[in-house]
């Protein structure tokens, strides 16, 4: 941060660590053994999806890549909200072959100069008792955090902060709450 940046109050983003996503299978491990919540095999990336053939021939080329395998169901799903929802379907035993989906997806657009669009990622998680949570990585913090949707409107902030303190070792979890927004409405939530 230069003099003038702090003067003015300006503080520089961090930049956004997309490997970080790679760590989720193994906080996937930690999560079911610590707290009985199992991958259920949808994750999803959020975007503003731009105005152009440069934009439209970036998310076709990884909508067709991620279809081309044998396993990964992909669709697209815009929100209330304006934003565009790609979601991804895999074997809920494969983590790893979601999180490097996701991964591609957001590697894509920021490759292509639409970086400033990616809103956040989210893997869904389940227990048996039908309670969900989903591990929101947040694109321009570079951390995770935990949403628990608990009836219409309504959060479970007892689990989230839980499922935080389970994976505060093995994820960079976001520290403001503030910044813990509600995705109400997610698909694979």
């Amino acid at each position: 941060m230069g003099f003038w940046d702090a003067v003015t109050g300006r503080t520089k983003q961090k930049p956004a660590n997309l490997d970080s996503l790679f760590l989720v299978p193994s906080a996937a491990l930690t999560l079911q053994t610590a707290a009985g919540f199992t991958p259920t095999g949808t994750g999803s990336v959020c975007y503003r999806a731009a105005a152009g053939a440069a934009f439209t021939e970036t998310q076709d080329g990884f909508v067709e890549l991620l279809d081309s395998d044998e396993g990964a169901k992909v669709e697209k799903v815009e929100d209330s909200f304006g934003f565009t929802w790609l979601v991804a379907r895999h074997d809920p035993s494969d983590t790893a072959g979601l999180c490097t989906d996701l991964h591609a997806v957001n590697t894509a657009l920021e490759e292509q100069g639409f970086g400033s669009g990616l809103l956040c990622t989210l893997v869904a998680f389940a227990d048996a008792s039908g309670r969900k949570v989903g591990l929101v990585y947040l694109y321009k913090q570079g951390t995770f955090y935990p949403f628990a949707p608990a009836g219409e409107d309504k959060r479970d902030n007892l689990l989230e902060i839980e499922v935080r303190d389970h994976l505060a070792a093995e994820l960079p979890m976001e520290k403001e709450l503030s910044r813990w927004l509600a995705v109400w409405g997610a698909p694979g939530l």
